[in-house]
């Protein structure tokens, strides 16, 4: 595996330069985003982009005070109390691994170019609640594709922030700190796993993982990691961190699928965040019901054997 190298490196090394001179203009246009027309050619507040769902979203209120981020405490109101105290700016993520050009790249070069959508995504919780969250981002494939992936990569590892001193909950031992994730490598070049950079064109708040969080609509919540800090491409499947406290009820592939059950709980339904104390539950969906998007990536997998 490549050493990534000690210097920061910026997209002028990767893109042309007319294109790296305008980046810092395409940042100011996600500082206070309120501005789909400044990232997004004049469309229309909440469009809905590619592979959108028709289904109405939560509100922002719902989206941004129901979260679950263990680094800020393991309630669900916790993240929306605490996690004002992370500092996100200045920010850049290490991409290290089997890749052509690997470095610590500044937020601003990771975004640059990048085609930002706004896209309409079912989210499910392994917890058996569900949101429609409008998130703005841009596909991973394209980050990938810039810094060139080795031959020999097969998967894609991710890992938040570690920083007790403003995320309270990384002093407790609820989970082993960072937290990392895992995707396959076709799962993470697939068009609908995002690297998300707000909501509601908005910026991310903290709480839902300011300022870039991975977002993978067909798994349950937790494959979508918050607050990357960093992506290594590895030959290797890479640990992860509720499967490493708790293989049995946390798979590596986490599919959203209604026939395997927590062992703790049924999958077969979940409740829509909003909807009331006494709302009617609904049919879980396989694969969150993006099943035509993605199924043909598990063809011939025992998706009971690989949850």
């Amino acid at each position: 595996m490549r050493r990534a190298q000690t210097s920061k490196l910026t997209w002028s090394d990767v893109t042309p330069e007319a294109t790296y001179l305008n980046r810092r203009a395409v940042l100011a246009g996600l500082t206070g985003i309120g501005a789909l027309g400044a990232i997004g050619a004049g469309l229309p507040a909440h469009a809905a982009g590619p592979y959108s769902t028709d289904e109405a979203p939560n509100t922002f209120e719902e989206i941004t005070s129901y979260n679950n981020f263990y680094e800020f405490g393991a309630n669900k109101t916790d993240p929306a109390k605490y996690a004002h105290a992370l500092t996100t700016d200045p920010w850049s993520i290490e991409i290290t691994g089997l890749v052509e050009r690997p470095g610590t790249y500044d937020l601003a070069d990771v975004v640059q170019g990048q085609d930002i959508q706004e896209r309409i995504y079912r989210f499910r919780c392994v917890e058996a609640w569900s949101m429609v969250i409008p998130w703005l981002g841009f596909e991973l494939a394209g980050l990938l594709t810039r810094v060139g992936v080795q031959p020999s990569a097969k998967y894609v590892a991710f890992e938040t922030l570690h920083r007790p001193e403003e995320m309270r909950g990384q002093k407790m031992p609820l989970l082993k700190w960072p937290y990392v994730e895992g995707l396959r490598l076709d799962e993470a070049m697939h068009p609908l796993t995002l690297m998300a950079t707000g909501l509601y064109g908005k910026d991310m708040p903290n709480q839902n993982g300011a300022p870039i969080r991975l977002v993978v609509p067909w798994k349950y919540g937790f494959k979508s990691i918050k607050s990357v800090v960093k992506i290594t491409l590895t030959a290797e499947e890479p640990p992860t961190s509720w499967n490493r406290a708790n293989a049995r009820e946390y798979g590596f592939y986490s599919n959203v699928n209604p026939d395997v059950d927590h062992p703790r709980w049924s999958q077969a339904s979940e409740r829509r965040v909003g909807g009331g104390l006494f709302a009617k539950r609904q049919p879980t969906l396989p694969f969150n019901g993006y099943g035509e998007e993605v199924a043909g990536l598990y063809e011939g997998m025992d998706l009971a054997k690989y949850y």
